[in-house]
């Protein structure tokens, strides 16, 4: 079973739509800093966001780009 990440999102976290979301209407949004990032619909953002730990997102970031 995957560990489980208690992460609170930064309140200095800057929100910015994903690149590939850029001429789309549904669309998410990630906030980037040291620890991790964090993941949300553009459209439904009082439902929260996905956390990710560094080294998760950096997994996903690699393997999103191959």
């Amino acid at each position: 079973m995957p560990a489980k990440h208690h992460f609170s999102i930064p309140k200095t976290a800057s929100w910015r739509k994903a690149s590939y979301s850029a001429s789309q209407t549904d669309c998410v949004e990630v906030a980037d800093w040291p620890a991790g990032a964090a993941v949300r619909d553009t459209k439904h953002r009082e439902l929260g966001a996905l956390h990710f730990s560094a080294g998760e997102w950096d997994a996903f970031l690699t393997s999103a780009k191959r």
